[in-house]
Order: C-alpha cells, then structure tokens, then sequence
C-alpha cells in the first residue's frame, strides 16, 4: 500500500561515466529498487565524465540507503554525497522574526523604541484592552506543547516536537496570515502547564494546544478556558473533530443518508476520539459505538475513567459491549482515529450499504484504504497519496484567523460547527463526488470562508448576549 513520498526524498551527488547510456542506466537503478525519480540534473561534464544529481522519493530511511547503494555499485559510479531533503529544510528552522516597521535613523528608533514607546506603555496601562490594537497581540498566537504526544511518535519531549511547532506556525502564517510562535514546555506536570500558559498569556490572542497527551489535555484545556480571556483550542481534538464533521456532512450527501438515521462507529477514545464524538452529538445522530483497545464502551465496563465514563454516559443507546468488529455489524459510518490494521475488507463487508469509513490512523490506517473501498461508498484516511485526505490545517488557520479578526475571548461548539459548515460548503455539488468530499489544504476559498463563518459566529453570539 504505501507509496515512496517527499517525506523520505534524497538528493544523491553521483559520477558517472560519459557514455551514451549514463543517464539511462542511473534513471533505471533507481527504479529497479522502487524509488520514484524526480529530478535527473547534469552538474558537471567533462570529457570522460559527468556529475549527476539525482533526486528521489524513498519509503524510508533503509530504502533510500538502499537506492544510493544501488547506484554506488554500478560500474565505473561513484556517489559523492547524499542529502537528505527533509532535512535540509529544517536546518536553521523554519519561521523568523522580522520587524515590520522601518528603523533606518534616529527619528524611527525615537518612535519604534525609546523615548517614544513609553507613551504607548502608558497607553496600554490605562486601557490594556489597547495592547490588542497596538502591540503584536492582535495577530499572535501560541502554539503550546509539553512533547508528550507528537504526531504518531509518542512522547519525544519538548526539543524533539520544536520541528512539529515550528511547521505549524508556518502553516499559520501561509493559509492565514496568523502569527503564532512555539511554546515547548520543559515539563509535563498539569498544574506547571496552567501556571505557564497562564503567565505568558498577555503577549497573545489566543493559544493553540498541540500534542499534548489525553488525558491531561481536557484538564488543561477546560482550566485554561475558564481562566483565561483568550481562546484556547486544542488542536488535535476540535480541529480534528472540525474537519471530520465536515467531511462526514459531505459523505452522507454523496450516499444520500441523513445523520440522524446513521449509526456511527468511533475507534479510538482520547483527545481526537472524544471530541469528534462530542462535535457529532450536536447533530443527533442516530447512535454513536465508541471502541478502545479493550472493546466497546459502555457504562456497565468497569475500566473507564472519567472521560470514557462521560462518552459511555452519552453514547451506545442499546449498552452493546463486545468488539470493534462486533460494532461495525450494520454501522453506517466508521471514524477511525486509533491504530493501524484493525480490520480487513470482511468487517467492511458487515456494514451498511453505501458505508463510509474515515481510517484516520496515520501513517497507516485502521483498514487498508483499498480493501475498505471494496465495500464501502466512501473511504477517507489521514494521508496525501489517497483521495479525501481529512487533515487539520483545512481548519486551524481559518478557526484562529476569525477568532483574531472578531476579539474573541472565547472558542465554543457552536463555533467549531460553523466552521465546519464553511470547510464542507467550499465543496459545492458541481464538485461533490465520493473521491473529492473535503477540498484541497491549498484551496486559497477555505481559510478565508472558516474566517468567515467564524466571525459571523462570534458577533452572533455576542449579540444575543444581555
């Protein structure tokens, strides 16, 4: 299943002889080991020799060893160097600081520093809601993780998820013009986390949670709510369960089902698991079957803890217990956001007719994406190199975007549902198809529309306020 990609692409510095099949037979090693060339550019040439470089997409780390090896051995062939291009982009870091302002004299120092800052210091002392119109506030966002939880790799530690906080402040800034900055906490404990996220909370409009493990992340994230007057999101709960929403409202228009007539399977019960549960219970569907490790949840299992006992609390109206596979007999949908391999094409086969399965698990997902689409109408994974790939960044630049724009205090479920709303409408039924359900993450309408919706939400909210 899993095709080589741009996540392990390698630029290989060879000298080859100069002969008529130099090129030819280079192109051709790499394909006998099943790298996907991309580039093939001519360096130097000389009389008995030329200097290659080739550049190819590997599926790992072992099979991009594996092609310079080949073209090593090939005769009259010698690799000069290897660079890794993911890694070449990530030297130095991603994002920067920049001033916005001119400071070419005196006069411009005057003003940007001192004596001229005091007054605006002044200012703000006076009114500090002025900090969000005269300093870096109004624009800023922290992007706050503790390393417990970092992508699939686990708990690596603050330094080690700087390059995940890092691409993600630049995904702010590319799809909306955010300005965030990681904030990577040398620690895990809950109460030093609220104490800091609250401490550096004057410098930014709102905080953006990132990889930070369940279940500590519902308690940081409902402490911080209340106590701070700036939103805070938990990205990989609400702007997962954001995209999912959308995603689904898209799928069943595709196989022509309303939601409140579809039984919904979730696999998979921590941060993104409750919250898409959570978000899909505001649009009543017909049931939803969550599933953990240990099987399916209900209130009579003896093993939950206070989150689990709050999604059995809400969820499985017929108290079924059993197994994952049990619990896709005659499912409408299946949401996966738990572990690779699960279940194969016979468990797909139990479902409903014109099933949806979202296997979300990344880099591989709960079933095989081709075995699912045997059965299924609908398939959707977390990954670029298939059809409906369900990623975030279709919702947090948006999300922040509009909270910014409307000086939101506050982030609520009737929020995340608007913005949900917004990403699914991007997809218009000129373009709706059971391949195409969410639009691109480079689709420029999207961020602009969440934004939108957004701010229309905020203010609605406001107004109804006495």
């Amino acid at each position: 299943m899993p095709v080589p990609g741009p996540g392990y692409s390698i630029t290989v510095r060879v000298e080859a002889p100069a002969s008529s099949t130099a090129a030819g037979d280079l192109t051709t090693a790499v394909g006998r080991v099943g790298g996907v060339l991309t580039a093939f550019d001519v360096v130097e040439s000389h009389a008995d020799s030329i200097v290659v470089d080739i550049s190819a997409n590997a599926l790992s780390e072992n099979h991009a060893r594996d092609i310079t090896e080949t073209l090593d051995s090939l005769p009259g062939v010698r690799v000069r160097k290897v660079s890794d291009r993911t890694f070449l982009i990530h030297l130095g870091g991603k994002i920067e600081v920049s001033p916005k302002v001119a400071l070419r004299n005196r006069d411009d120092l005057s003003r940007a520093y001192t004596p001229g800052v005091a007054r605006v210091c002044q200012a703000i002392a006076s009114n500090p809601e002025d900090a969000r119109r005269l300093t870096i506030k109004r624009n800023t966002v922290a992007v706050v993780t503790d390393g417990s939880a970092v992508l699939g790799l686990g708990n690596i530690g603050p330094a080690a998820a700087l390059p995940v906080m890092e691409g993600k402040a630049a995904l702010f800034k590319k799809f909306a013009g955010v300005d965030a900055w990681p904030v990577c906490l040398d620690t895990q404990d809950t109460e030093e986390i609220i104490k800091i996220v609250k401490a550096i909370a004057p410098v930014y409009a709102g905080i953006n949670l990132e990889d930070i493990a369940a279940p500590r992340c519902f308690e940081i994230e409902k402490r911080l709510r209340e106590q701070l007057d700036i939103p805070v999101f938990h990205d990989d709960q609400h702007g997962t369960a954001i995209v999912v929403v959308a995603a689904l409202r898209n799928a069943l228009r595709v196989v022509g089902k309303n939601i409140e007539d579809c039984k919904i399977v979730v696999s998979g019960v921590g941060a993104a698991g409750s919250a898409i549960i959570r978000l899909l219970l505001r649009k009543n569907p017909a049931d939803i079957v969550a599933a953990d490790i240990n099987g399916i949840v209900h209130p009579d299992r003896g093993d939950l803890d206070d989150n689990l006992a709050s999604i059995a609390a809400e969820t499985n109206k017929q108290r079924a217990s059993g197994t994952l596979h049990e619990a896709l007999v005659g499912a409408d949908v299946f949401i996966g956001v738990s572990a690779p391999n699960l279940f194969g094409a016979e468990q797909v086969a139990t479902m409903a007719d014109d099933a949806v399965v979202f296997a979300l698990a990344n880099p591989d997902p709960e079933v095989d994406p081709l075995e699912a689409q045997r059965h299924a109408a609908v398939v959707a994974t977390g990954r670029s190199d298939f059809p409906n790939q369900i990623n975030n960044v279709l919702a947090f630049p948006g999300v922040f975007r509009g909270l910014l724009d409307a000086h939101a205090h506050k982030i609520d479920d009737t929020m995340l549902l608007a913005a949900a709303d917004a990403i699914a409408d991007v997809v218009d039924n000129g373009k709706l198809n059971a391949s195409f359900i969410v639009p691109s993450v480079f689709d420029n309408a999207v961020a602009p529309a969440v934004a939108d919706a957004i701010k229309k939400a905020v203010r609605a909210e406001a107004a109804d306020r006495p």
